[in-house]
């Protein structure tokens, strides 16, 4: 167990990762109603979103193996929060209301997309992981032998 992730030697996390997007539905919709006011700029809605939603829904991500699968169903997630952020847009050949596209999503939030963002800080941990040494546990899951124990002796 880390970070609150149960490990596996296979790293086949699907369970995890649902528990996690339910816990990001459950925070999105505690905070529904803030994030489509028209009271509020959009780029406090976008804090709002990296600061209170992103920690709950990626909480141990670091242990995660995505599957292509499992990435897509992070950034419908993001796609979904962004869309409520950005509100529909006024089609100017159809003169009607839509929802935004991806590629438009895309435009309007500059800041590094879900996926992107994860592969980039797990990178970071890995980096702190392999820097601990050998007599720790994450180091061990790390480097692939995590039933050994090292046994040391004491400089005299």
């Amino acid at each position: 167990m880390y970070l609150g992730t149960s490990l596996t030697n296979q790293n086949s996390i699907p369970e995890e990762i649902k528990s996690r997007v339910k816990s990001g539905n459950a925070c999105y919709s505690s905070v529904q109603n803030l994030l489509s006011s028209s009271l509020l700029s959009k780029n406090l809605k976008i804090k709002i979103y990296r600061t209170i939603i992103l920690p709950v829904f990626l909480y141990g991500f670091e242990t995660w193996s995505l599957t292509l699968r499992e990435e897509r169903r992070l950034r419908v997630f993001e796609n979904r929060v962004l869309r409520r952020i950005f509100g529909p847009t006024r089609d100017v050949v159809i003169r009607e209301w839509r929802k935004l596209h991806n590629k438009e999503l895309n435009d309007l939030y500059s800041s590094p997309r879900i996926v992107r963002m994860m592969k980039s800080r797990r990178t970071r941990w890995a980096g702190q992981v392999s820097r601990m040494g050998e007599r720790r546990d994450v180091h061990r899951v790390l480097v692939g032998k995590p039933g050994e124990r090292t046994t040391w002796k004491t400089q005299e």
